[in-house]
């Protein structure tokens, strides 16, 4: 099994003390810092589980509002149980609810034993159950499995939490085996993106086109990987880079994960685009009946001109923050259908559907089909500064990162 080797650390009692000083511990450290820098790990001989976590007072620059904030869970009774994380990525998502500009918005508490309500940063993530409550047993949840969120929101990039059945997803022995942590912190938003926006707006049959942009992102890649394995056959744009070397590596990249076309936005507003995609579509006898569009601006209007008539158009990002300008034309006289997606809604809507697309894609993963969105691991162990953590976020809102920031814990 996977986990043989993730099991959590031996916890190491404290001294005997009595149970007021136990409960006062925790309080010294209550306000956010980042100065625990080269604390020991220890958890109270009365269960309360030592954590630290990655918060937010206000809105706004991640770099100017996280700070690292030490506190302590108490053991769980009732229908609670102790999750520790196992690996949690910083997703562009994570930067805007941070920013206060993302629909999902975080919970402000005091329940992590601060004054003034603060928010956990992070949505997405992996976590092993260490302690639980009855009701949690009743309802088949055990020491040692992995759970992934079941919605934006809960704050993941921390070591430790407290949570309930309702605000995760258990991953079944089966969905585990062969799996590493962060495979499994990572399959619940780009992946489930890519597979819905595929399966969900029009029925593509065995050789036929989609069109996406942003095809670098892991939604992307997931995209053309899960598109390969339906027979499904994809045009992709990325974005030109001065670096024309560079440039030529990432088409490689994304030929070898099975994209059949790679061209950079500005081919695609090229005169010459027309007759390239005749080229591709056999003078349109193939035609391009799905576009996938996460930037917006005049290259996504350049997409959707590519689409022939009835087609979909499946907006779920806005990278260039600006509008979507859609002709009157497409929708009077190609009668082109263009819909907004957001996994976050559909997940809630459609759990049973969100733990099958789970489960799928693990099994690819699993069988060598679909590879991993390249990542950078960020270690975050329990003497990591916040300081430190703080300016991995940092390096991902300036783009100073070849592959997905995902925060790794070891012994936390």
């Amino acid at each position: 099994m996977a986990s043989a080797s993730l099991s959590t650390a031996p916890r190491i009692a404290r001294a005997a003390r009595s149970p007021i000083q136990c409960l006062r511990k925790p309080l010294r450290h209550a306000a956010p810092t980042s100065t625990h820098l080269h604390q020991r790990r220890a958890i109270s001989a009365y269960g309360y589980e030592q954590a630290k976590a990655l918060t937010f007072q206000e809105y706004g620059d991640p770099p100017s509002v996280l700070s690292l904030h030490s506190h302590s869970i108490s053991p769980p009774h009732g229908d609670l149980m102790t999750l520790r994380f196992l690996a949690s990525p910083i997703n562009p998502a994570d930067i805007n609810q941070i920013q206060g500009v993302y629909p999902s918005k975080p919970t402000f508490t005091t329940s992590l034993g601060t004054a003034n309500p603060i928010a956990v940063a992070g949505n997405e993530g992996v976590a092993e159950i260490i302690a639980l409550g009855s009701k949690p047993k009743e309802q088949g949840f055990k020491k040692g499995d992995w759970v992934i969120m079941n919605g934006p929101g809960f704050g993941t990039w921390r070591t430790h939490a407290s949570a309930r059945t309702q605000d995760v997803v258990k991953l079944d022995d089966a969905m585990r085996e062969g799996i590493s942590p962060v495979q499994a912190g990572t399959v619940s938003i780009n992946p489930c993106t890519a597979y819905r926006m595929l399966r969900d707006f029009v029925h593509l049959k065995d050789g036929e086109f989609f069109i996406q942009n942003g095809a670098n992102s892991g939604v992307g890649r997931a995209a053309i990987q899960l598109g390969k394995q339906w027979g499904l056959r994809s045009i992709n744009i990325i974005r030109g880079r001065d670096d024309k070397a560079a440039e030529d590596k990432l088409k490689r990249d994304l030929y070898d994960i099975g994209a059949d076309v790679v061209i950079t936005d500005a081919e695609l507003q090229s005169q010459g685009i027309k007759d390239m995609a005749a080229e591709w579509t056999d003078k349109g006898r193939s035609p391009i009946k799905l576009a996938l569009n996460c930037v917006n601006g005049k290259a996504a209007t350049a997409m959707a001109k590519l689409l022939a008539s009835e087609s979909h158009f499946v907006t779920y990002g806005a990278m260039s923050k600006q509008p979507l300008t859609i002709p009157a034309s497409m929708l009077i006289f190609k009668d082109i259908h263009f819909h907004g997606f957001w996994v976050s809604r559909w997940a809630q809507r459609n759990p049973e559907d969100k733990k099958s697309t789970v489960a799928e894609v693990l099994d690819l993963v699993r069988a060598g089909k679909f590879k991993d969105t390249p990542v950078e691991r960020i270690a975050w162990e329990w003497e990591t500064g916040g300081e430190e953590l703080v300016a991995k976020v940092r390096d991902t809102l300036e783009g100073y990162r070849e592959g997905k920031g995902v925060f790794v814990f070891g012994k936390t």
